[in-house]
């Protein structure tokens, strides 16, 4: 039997993102995470929905030797213990590396289909840049786009413009059905 799930970036959707010069930026460790407002019941909403819950993170920095893995691991280990994540994939690649996993390439919304028996073409991406938009249009999700208005450059098209992960989380449940 196939699932659907619901596809979501971390940093911007899940945890405040640490925005300078108008760019996004993971958090450094612990003491900088902080889980955006209305998270929590917007994910346990999902779940009860149904839906599997897959948190899909580039995190180059740790390529850069800007961040260690440990700290990446560490902040989503307390995220796994706060909040209803099935499933946690990462890309510590950076953009010249060549990788499958890195988004706008698909990858690891892919193998995390296969592992889990999910149908892509009944799931959704969210995400706050175009990274995510792009990564989730390859794998064939429908697209929610969290606009911050960062700074940088924005997705060509999304299905849906949304401000937060509780307005995303509205849109999918209303589209199957649960209000």
């Amino acid at each position: 039997m196939s699932r659907r799930a619901v596809f979501l970036d971390r940093d911007g959707v899940i945890n405040r993102a640490v925005v300078r010069e108008g760019k996004p930026y993971p958090p450094a460790g612990l003491e900088e995470l902080e889980i955006l407002p209305g998270v929590r019941e917007a994910l346990d909403q999902l779940k009860d929905a149904g839906f599997v819950l897959v948190v899909v993170s580039n995190q180059p920095d740790v390529a850069r030797g800007t961040t260690a893995r440990d700290a990446v691991e560490t902040i989503n280990a307390k995220l796994a213990e706060s909040l209803p994540v099935d499933d946690f994939r990462m890309c510590y690649h950076d953009s010249g590396d060549g990788c499958d996993c890195r988004k706008p390439k698909p990858g690891m919304l892919l193998v995390a289909a296969r592992d889990q028996g999910i149908d892509l073409s009944s799931s959704f991406m969210v995400g706050d840049r175009w990274r995510d938009v792009e990564a989730g249009q390859r794998a064939g999700c429908t697209t929610l786009f969290i606009d911050y208005g960062y700074d940088e450059r924005q997705p060509e098209a999304c299905d849906y413009r949304v401000k937060s992960l509780t307005e995303a989380a509205e849109i999918i449940l209303s589209l199957n059905g649960v209000s």
